[in-house]
């Protein structure tokens, strides 16, 4: 049986675009390893947020056992979440999976988590600033994309594709040059990132085939439940692909084939982008060992190897 060394941990990471079966991969390498899953996923941290997220906690469970999973339904839809809340919540669950011997592995899409861990961002913890935000209020977008660009490297497009996300981008930034102290701290620890691809058609069948399995699953009822307990369609909007289109279809003049064509083509966009960002860390240094095929047990093999040689490199 693998037993993960608590003096050299090797955290090994699973990533790939949406409907790569990522999951299936990570659960069949963590039931050979003694493994546990950290989910690196934006949205899975929202409870009731199942299908729409792609949780697919059946795939967890196994004849003999369930394989442990961090960092799913741990915060109330509609909450926020930051990537500092995600590099503190990593930190916990890493730190608990390796004391007890066994393999820590994230598996997940967004990039940006992912690459915060085996990176290492240091981010701080940057309270909302009602005064500073005020500040800003008179400013374009344009003036604050400018000064935010004065402070970091603009290669995340995602702090300027809304207002809001820009002000916090601006916040943080303000408040780590007056404390550039106050930041996350990671743990120590080596990494093996395996990628999981297919040809760009093959995924694109994919994705059809999940949307219709979702949709037929209950996605459309999972959403009108969230807008009845309360949760802001704003917020929904702002989860954006299934939560966004859905939320339109239930509240505007927005038909179900507008609904389904917009959503199918932009989770295509989705899955384009994840693997830009993908590409754009191997090109800042991280080496990611992408394997292709059908075969789940050849795949977890593959996986094995790569994390065994690293462990006697």
């Amino acid at each position: 049986m693998h037993k993960a060394s608590p003096d050299k941990p090797i955290l090994l990471t699973i990533l790939g675009p949406t409907a790569c079966g990522k999951t299936s991969l990570a659960v069949a390498v963590a039931d050979h390893i003694d493994g546990e899953i950290i989910s690196a996923d934006s949205r899975q941290v929202f409870r009731g947020m199942d299908i729409g997220t792609g949780k697919d906690l059946d795939e967890y469970r196994l004849e003999n056992r369930t394989i442990p999973c961090h960092l799913v339904d741990i915060r109330d839809a509609g909450e926020e979440y930051s990537m500092y809340q995600f590099q503190n919540d990593f930190v916990k669950a890493f730190q608990e999976i390796v004391s007890r011997g066994h393999q820590p592995i994230m598996c997940g899409g967004t990039g940006l988590y992912i690459e915060s861990i085996v990176r290492g961002y240091q981010l701080p913890e940057a309270p909302v600033d009602s005064a500073y935000r005020e500040t800003l209020a008179n400013c374009s977008d344009e003036e604050l994309t400018k000064r935010l660009s004065s402070l970091i490297k603009l290669h995340n497009h995602t702090d300027t594709e809304t207002r809001d996300r820009l002000v916090r981008a601006l916040e943080i930034q303000e408040f780590r040059q007056k404390h550039p102290n106050d930041v996350t701290k990671l743990p120590p620890m080596s990494h093996v990132v395996v990628g999981v691809h297919y040809p760009r058609e093959v995924v694109v069948e994919r994705i059809g085939i999940r949307l219709r399995q979702r949709l037929e699953n209950g996605m459309i009822e999972e959403v009108r439940q969230l807008l009845d307990r309360g949760v802001p369609k704003e917020r929904l909007l702002k989860y954006g692909l299934e939560y966004k289109h859905i939320t339109r279809y239930l509240t505007e003049d927005y038909s179900f084939e507008e609904m389904y064509e917009n959503l199918y083509t932009d989770i295509r966009r989705f899955s384009k982008r994840q693997m830009t960002w993908f590409r754009r860390m191997e090109r800042n240094g991280v080496q990611i060992h992408w394997l292709e095929g059908n075969n789940l047990n050849s795949l977890t093999d593959e996986v094995l190897k790569l994390l065994f040689d690293a462990e006697n490199a």
